[in-house]
C-alpha cells in the first residue's frame, strides 16, 4: 500500500550526503536528487530509509519509511514526486496541483476528510505552496487507520515537485490537520531548494551543496 498522496510515478537517482544518528533525536542528512530538469534537495531525518523509486513517463516517485518498516506496513513515509514539464501548462498552479492530490485523499475517505492550507511560500527562489491533508478513517492497508500528510508543492523552472510527509495513526472522526507537529516537520525538512543540473557534474553535486 503506497501513501495516499503518491499518485505520481520519473527517472532519477538520489543521493544522501552524510548521516548522523542519536538515540533520542535523529539528525537530518542532506538529500540531493536529479529529478527531470533540476536537482531537488531537502533534509531527511536519519531514521528514514528509501524503500521504493520508480519513473514512468513524465512521473517520478521515491518513498522512504522509518527504518524497520516496509512500503506496505509503515507508520511514517516521506515521498518525493516530480511532474515533468508541468510549468508549460497555462492552467496549472501549485494550489490546483495540491487540490488534485487532496482530491485523491478525499475519494478514499469522503466522510472523514479534512484539509488545512499553510499558504504560499518560497523555497530558495522558487514558489511553493504548503497544506496538511488527511483521512480520519481509511480501510486500505493492514488495518483501518487514519492517514494525514504534510504536502509541499514546488514550482521549478520546467517541472512541478512535491515532498510529502505522511503519518498513519488510529482511526478518528477527524484527522489531526491542525496539530502543530506539521509546522515542526516543515522546519525539519528545510532547507528545501532546487538547483541547476550542471553538465558533467556528478554526485555529491558540489554546486548545489555550496548553494545553502
Amino acid at each position: 500500500m503506497r501513501a495516499l498522496t503518491t499518485k505520481a510515478t520519473l527517472l532519477a537517482a538520489s543521493l544522501a550526503l552524510g548521516s548522523m544518528v542519536q538515540a533520542q533525536s535523529p539528525q537530518p542528512f542532506r538529500v540531493i536528487s536529479p529529478i527531470f530538469g533540476q536537482l531537488v534537495t531537502f533534509s531527511m531525518p536519519s531514521n528514514f530509509v528509501a524503500v521504493f523509486e520508480n519513473t514512468k513517463g513524465g512521473h517520478y516517485i521515491r518513498e522512504a519509511v522509518l527504518k524497520g518498516e516496509t512500503p506496505e506496513r509503515w507508520t511514517q513515509m516521506i515521498t518525493v514526486t516530480g511532474e515533468k514539464g508541468m510549468t508549460s501548462n497555462p492552467n496549472a498552479s501549485l494550489e490546483t496541483f495540491a487540490s488534485t492530490i487532496a482530491g485523491g485523499f478525499q475519494s478514499a475517505c469522503p466522510d472523514s476528510f479534512a484539509a488545512k492550507s499553510l499558504g504560499t511560500t518560497t523555497f530558495g527562489r522558487f514558489d511553493g505552496f504548503v497544506a496538511v491533508i488527511g483521512c480520519g478513517r481509511v480501510d486500505r492497508g493492514p488495518t483501518r487507520h487514519s492517514e494525514t500528510a504534510l504536502l509541499i508543492t514546488v514550482k521549478g523552472a520546467t517541472d512541478y515537485y512535491t515532498i510529502q510527509w505522511a503519518e498513519r495513526g488510529p482511526e478518528s472522526d477527524e484527522p489531526p490537520v491542525n496539530d502543530e507537529r506539521w509546522q515542526a516537520r516543515l522546519r525539519d525538512l528545510r532547507p528545501i531548494d532546487l538547483c541547476l543540473i550542471v553538465p558533467g557534474e556528478a554526485a555529491p553535486y558540489p554546486s548545489c551543496v555550496s548553494k545553502s
